[in-house]
């Protein structure tokens, strides 16, 4: 598991003198408005993506406690909002097929967590994926999102561990977001939990004000 992160908290000037000349009743408002605040900001935009055949919807349907017997490609994309410690969480499924990618570009606005999902026993196409995933790192409006990585398909014989998917992927090259990779497997629903959490838990120390 790899972590790069770069978080900084800045006070703006006067802070404390507006509280001091605003007295009770400012303060009281002031708490009030930065509680819905909070509250609105705990809806989370999360965006799923990687090569077609890499288990994006199994995880999600396994995350959210679906039957997963029955899945066929997504040709287009699948929204689910889920709860999950008390955020809510619209996760965006999109298709993985050649064809679909350049229509990626379309889902990237406003999203504030990335998760590229890695057929891990796909050893062939190892380097298309990388290539993708680098494509997407580079993108202007996917600027600071968090990057899940799920080496998923560890149940499989012959999947490469997370340490050989990091080295591959050149995961260690990526200073434009705070990363981390997570071995999983969507049959089993192994480690999906902690890979979710990781997220969140990131996310949540860049944009979300402490209690």
């Amino acid at each position: 598991m790899g972590l790069i992160a770069n978080r900084s908290r800045e006070r703006g000037p006067g802070t404390r003198k507006k509280q001091r000349l605003g007295g009770g009743h400012w303060d009281m408002g002031l708490l009030t408005i930065l509680k819905k605040m909070k509250q609105k900001e705990r809806e989370l935009r999360l965006l799923m993506l990687g090569l077609d055949n890499a288990g994006k919807t199994t995880i999600l349907k396994k995350f959210n406690g679906e039957d997963i017997d029955t899945i066929s490609p997504t040709l287009g994309f699948n929204i689910k909002t889920l709860e999950h410690r008390g955020f809510k969480l619209n996760i965006w499924d999109v298709g993985g097929q050649k064809s679909l990618r350049s229509y990626w570009r379309n889902y990237f606005e406003s999203t504030d967590g990335l998760i590229w999902v890695v057929d891990s026993a796909d050893r062939q196409r190892m380097q298309d994926c990388q290539r993708e995933l680098q494509s997407l790192l580079v993108e202007e409006r996917l600027a600071g999102a968090t990057l899940l990585i799920f080496a998923n398909k560890q149940d499989l014989p012959g999947a490469l561990s997370s340490k050989a998917i990091r080295e591959a992927l050149e995961l260690d090259s990526i200073r434009s977001h705070h990363w981390c990779i997570q071995g999983c497997s969507a049959v089993t629903g192994e480690n999906l939990l902690p890979g979710i959490d990781w997220l969140l838990d990131d996310i949540s120390s860049r944009i979300f004000m402490a209690d």
